[in-house]
Order: structure tokens, then C-alpha cells, then sequence
């Protein structure tokens, strides 16, 4: 490990997931909402005291009357959500992903998933990317949103991601949970010929060596990784799901399938109930049997801090998983 690193100031906790002059897109979901809203005048606007933590303020500003401050209340967020869907309307709910998934879970469960209600929840912050603690790290939202039946769960990478998945999810008709990158969004898929769809994994590159299957910003990881390894001649292909629900297992297995790769899944997840045991068992159903690792965040409530020195610590950094994939590739 690097010892030459700058010294962290306490705003690195918050900071963007951006690395050093990478290229972003700021407040893609927001910007991407308000286009689709010009369109469609059945979408509302619908947060608890956060427009301008998610990018809902952007849509709040150009529709002021199809937007809804619901207060600090989560449970009634999604009651009333679910209320506007039962009317025609389609709410765009948003939040951190640690208040939904925890103080709201039955209202979605019992008020929107059960009636199939076609409301579309964006949390922010999801995984290791805020450096505030266990109050609000939500490592553990996608094995929540996984097991409520007919919830749709997307994990989007990048900025590119999150545009194109706003109207895809729109025309899906049914809730949605979805990850959400806010602010100085990394830009990382267009440089790969990629196009966002429901329910399909893409494989953004090929490799011999490694399969990398991974999802959200762990595919922006991976595919550093892939560049980095390339000296070490390890060559690493990238798969990635954004749809954790419902899995591409097609696409899944037909990669993990191919002779004398090495399967590693990537997740800004706990180990537990995330897209590793999602794939793995699918793998095992079908009798697909690669030999098999997973990089994803320890059962375990993690540590305040720093972003960057966390992503090292619990092994989701760039620098970390290469030197993992080379040590299991030896």
C-alpha cells in the first residue's frame, strides 16, 4: 500500500467517488428527471426534506407545482407516494437509501410493492459512499429491496447510467427501487458503447484471465482494475448488472461458463444477500462451478472516516482489489 498519499481533511468524508480529474456529469438523475417531466405530465416529484441531497431540486425548480416536500417523514413519504400511483401519477420518491430501506421498508412493502404500484424510489448514498457511519451507510439495501416481491432493484454505475435508466424506468410499469449517484456523477460508459437496459447485464470488456461481474460503482472499480492489471499481463473482462432484480442469468452464465476464468463478483454490498449470492447461486442451480470469489463490503457495521482510506480498508479501492485479483490469479 501507498504510503505517500495526501493527508485527508474531514470533507473527504462526503466527497465525490470521482477520482482526480476523471470526467463527471453533475446531478444526472435531476437533469434527467426534469427532461423526461417536459414529457410526461403524470411524474411528481416526491422527497422527505432532501431535494437538494438527491438532485430533486433540479426537478422542484422547473415544476414547483408537480413536487411534493413530505418533511422528515419517510413512512409517510411512501404512504403518500403510494396514494399518487393509486390516482394515475407516477412519483419519483427519493431519500437516503438507509431511511427507506429501514423506516419505511413495511410502507413499501405493504403500500406500494404489494398493490404493484408503479412508484420509482432513487436512494442516494447507497453502500460505502458517504463516510458518516453506520447511521448512514447502507450496505445492506439491495439484500432488503431483493427480497420484497416485485420490487424491480437497479444499481446503476455512472453518470451515463443514471440517464439513460430515468426513462427506462418510467416506461417499466411496477415499483422500482434504485440506486442513486448525486452531485459530480463519475462519467465512465461512454467510452464503451454502452446503452442502459432493463433487466440486461453488458459485458463492457473481454478478457481471458478474470470475469469481473460486478454492479454501481464497483464496475467503475473494475474496469480500473482491468487497465491497471494489464501490466501484470492478467487480462480482465468486466460484466456488468445493473438490474440486481430481476437477474440476467442468461447473460450471466454464458460468461461465467467460458473454461479457465477466474469469476469475481464486485459489490459496494455486504457479503450477505447482495448480487455475490444472488450470482452464486444461480451458478450452482445451473451447475455452472468456476472457481469462484467475491470482493464486497464485511458483515459488519463499518467505520466513520474518510472515504478513500474506507474503500482501502474494506478492500473496494482500485488500488486494493488489483492487488487481490493478482494475488488469487498467481
Amino acid at each position: 500500500m501507498s504510503t505517500n498519499k495526501p493527508k485527508l481533511k474531514t470533507s473527504a468524508m462526503i466527497a465525490s467517488i470521482a477520482g482526480e480529474g476523471q470526467r463527471t456529469a453533475s446531478a444526472p438523475f435531476g437533469h434527467a428527471l426534469k427532461k423526461l417531466a417536459e414529457e410526461r405530465s403524470d411524474i411528481v416529484g416526491m422527497t422527505a426534506d432532501l431535494a437538494k441531497y438527491t438532485d430533486l431540486h433540479i426537478f422542484r425548480e422547473a415544476f414547483p407545482e408537480r413536487f411534493y416536500q413530505m418533511g422528515m417523514a419517510e413512512q409517510l413519504l411512501m404512504g403518500a407516494a403510494a396514494g399518487f400511483a393509486h390516482e394515475g401519477a407516477m412519483p419519483f420518491v427519493t431519500t437516503y437509501a438507509v431511511f427507506a430501506t429501514r423506516r419505511a421498508y413495511d410502507f413499501m412493502h405493504q403500500a406500494i410493492a404489494e398493490d404493484n404500484l408503479n412508484v420509482k424510489i432513487a436512494c442516494a448514498l447507497p453502500g460505502l459512499t458517504t463516510g458518516y457511519g453506520p447511521s448512514h451507510q447502507a450496505a445492506e439495501d439491495l439484500a432488503l429491496m431483493r427480497a420484497m416481491p416485485g420490487m424491480t432493484v437497479i444499481d446503476p454505475c455512472d453518470a451515463l447510467d443514471i440517464e439513460q435508466m430515468v426513462p427506462a424506468v418510467a416506461d417499466h410499469k411496477g415499483p422500482i427501487y434504485m440506486r442513486l449517484l448525486r452531485g459530480k456523477v463519475p462519467m465512465v460508459l461512454d467510452e464503451y458503447d454502452y446503452k442502459f437496459e432493463l433487466g440486461k447485464a453488458k459485458l463492457i470488456r473481454d478478457g481471458r484471465d478474470v470475469l469481473v461481474i460486478s454492479s454501481g460503482i464497483m464496475t467503475m472499480r473494475a474496469l480500473e482494475v482491468a487497465k491497471e492489471l494489464e501490466a501484470d499481463n492478467v487480462d480482465v473482462a468486466v460484466l456488468h448488472v445493473p438490474t440486481i432484480k430481476p437477474l440476467d442469468t442468461s447473460t450471466i452464465l454464458r460468461e461465467a461458463g467460458r473454461l479457465g476464468r477466474l469469476v469475481v463478483v464486485a459489490e459496494n454490498h455486504t457479503t450477505i444477500g447482495g448480487l455475490g449470492e444472488a450470482i452464486g447461486t444461480e451458478l450452482l442451480r445451473a451447475g455452472v462451478t468456476p472457481q469462484f470469489r467475491q470482493i464486497a463490503l464485511p458483515d459488519a457495521f463499518l467505520d466513520a472516516g474518510a472515504l478513500p482510506t474506507l474503500h482501502d480498508r474494506y478492500g473496494i479501492s482500485t488500488e486494493v482489489m488489483s492487488n487481490t485479483i493478482k494475488n488469487w490469479v498467481r
